[in-house]
C-alpha cells in the first residue's frame, strides 16, 4: 500500500485548500517558515494517504485521521505537530464553510512538556522599538505601534483593529476588544502616549489623505494595518537590530511584556486582566517564564551557583 500512497495524487480542492490555509496561518500567526512547510507536507502526507483509500481531506472521517495517525507511528512531538497541523486546517475547513464536520474534534492529543513562551530581553526590546526612522511618516506609524504593543501586551489582531476611538489619551487608556468579543481596558504608558500622540499628530493625517478612516493605524492606502503588515514590518526592524527573525514575531513582543512585568514584580491577577485571560491558569504559565529567568541568574551570578 505504501507505493500506492506515494503515487496517489492529491484533489485539487485539497491542494487548493492547503495552499489557502498554509497562506492564512501565515499572516494571522506569522509561523515560521520551516513550521509552515512542516504542515503543508503533513497534511499533503494525510491527503495521499486518503486518496489512495477513495478519500479527500474535504470527506475523511475521525476514523479515517485516527487510522492514519496509527499507520504512521512517530515521535512524540512529531505526532503533535502532525495533529495541530490537521486541527488547524478543519477548523480552518470549519469556519470557511458553515456545517463543516471537523473530523480532529474528538480525537486526543499526545502530552507534551509544557513548553514556555519565548520573551526577548529588555535590553532587545529597547533596540526593537528604537529601530523605526521617526523621521519618516511610516517610522512614526510603527514606533507608536511597536511602544503600544509591548507597553500594553496587545494581541497582533487587538493591535491591527484598534479604532482611532479605541484611546483616550487624556486617561491614558484604551479600550481593547479581545478574544470573543470581550472588552477590556489597557492602561497606556507615557512614552507610548508620547508617540502614538506624535503619530496622530504628524503621520496619520497624511497617511489618511483627507478622509475620515476608522482605524487608529493607517497603511499607504488609508486603510486599516493588517497582521501580515505588521508581521513584515517587525521581521524588518530586527533584522536591523541584529535580532534573529526566527527568534521573534509580533506575539513574541506579547509575551515580552508579560515576562517583563513579572520580572519586576506585576500581580499575576492584574496580568490576567491585562492579557484579557478568561482563565488564570492560562496567565501562570509566565510565571515560569520568570522563574527560569531567576534560576539562570542565579547559576550565572551565585558563587555556588
Amino acid at each position: 500500500m505504501k507505493k500506492d500512497e506515494n503515487r496517489a495524487s492529491i484533489a485539487e480542492a485539497d491542494r487548493r485548500d492547503i495552499s489557502t490555509f498554509v497562506e492564512r496561518v501565515w499572516s494571522e500567526d506569522g509561523l515560521a517558515d520551516r513550521t509552515l512547510e512542516a504542515y503543508r507536507r503533513d497534511l499533503e502526507a494525510l491527503a495521499r494517504w486518503l486518496a489512495a483509500r477513495g478519500r479527500s481531506l474535504r470527506t475523511a472521517r475521525r476514523e479515517d485521521i485516527s487510522a492514519y495517525h496509527g499507520a504512521q507511528p512517530a515521535a512524540v512531538r512529531s505526532i503533535a505537530r502532525r495533529q495541530s497541523a490537521f486541527r488547524r486546517y478543519y477548523a480552518f475547513l470549519a469556519r470557511s464553510e458553515p456545517g463543516f464536520a471537523d473530523p480532529t474534534l474528538l480525537i486526543e492529543r499526545p502530552k507534551l512538556p509544557r513548553s514556555l513562551p519565548k520573551a526577548l530581553a529588555e535590553r532587545e526590546i529597547e533596540g526593537l522599538l528604537t529601530a523605526p526612522d521617526t523621521g519618516t511618516t511610516l517610522g512614526l506609524r510603527d514606533r507608536a505601534m511597536l511602544e503600544l504593543m509591548y507597553a500594553s501586551g496587545l494581541r497582533v489582531s487587538e493591535l491591527v483593529e484598534l479604532p482611532l476611538a479605541a484611546l483616550n489619551p487624556r486617561q491614558g487608556v484604551l479600550r481593547v476588544t479581545g478574544k470573543g468579543g470581550k472588552d477590556r481596558l489597557v492602561p497606556v504608558g507615557e512614552e507610548a502616549l508620547a508617540r502614538i500622540g506624535a503619530y496622530l499628530a504628524e503621520a496619520r493625517p497624511a497617511l489618511a489623505k483627507g478622509r475620515q478612516p476608522v482605524a487608529l493605524f493607517l497603511s499607504r492606502r488609508s486603510e486599516g494595518m493588517t497582521r501580515q503588515m505588521f508581521w513584515t514590518l517587525v521581521k524588518r526592524y530586527a533584522l536591523r537590530v541584529d535580532i534573529n527573525p526566527k527568534r521573534i514575531s509580533p506575539h513574541v513582543l506579547r509575551h515580552s511584556f508579560a515576562t517583563h512585568l513579572l520580572n519586576h514584580g506585576a500581580d499575576l491577577r492584574a496580568l490576567q486582566m491585562l492579557l484579557g485571560h478568561s482563565s488564570l491558569s492560562t496567565t501562570q504559565i509566565y510565571t515560569l517564564v520568570a522563574k527560569e529567568g531567576l534560576k539562570r541568574l542565579h547559576a550565572q551570578h551565585h558563587p555556588r551557583g
